[in-house]
């Protein structure tokens, strides 16, 4: 693996070329509907285990 082509344009150019159309309809509606509940569920203990869980997965949201 070449590490010369290591760019944000690099890596969208590898997953055009490596991926299927259905892998990508796949990963959008996953990141469409996670985005969905990450914004409108707001039951405290739904939120509060979502808030701890983007933490675990490294994202920081504040």
């Amino acid at each position: 693996m070449a590490t010369a082509n290591n760019t944000v344009h690099g890596r969208i150019e590898q997953a055009r070329a490596e991926l299927t159309p259905a892998q990508m309809a796949t990963g959008l509606a996953l990141v469409v509907a996670l985005g969905f509940a990450l914004l409108f569920v707001q039951e405290p203990m739904v939120h509060d285990s979502m808030h701890n869980f983007r933490h675990a997965a490294g994202v920081t949201c504040h």
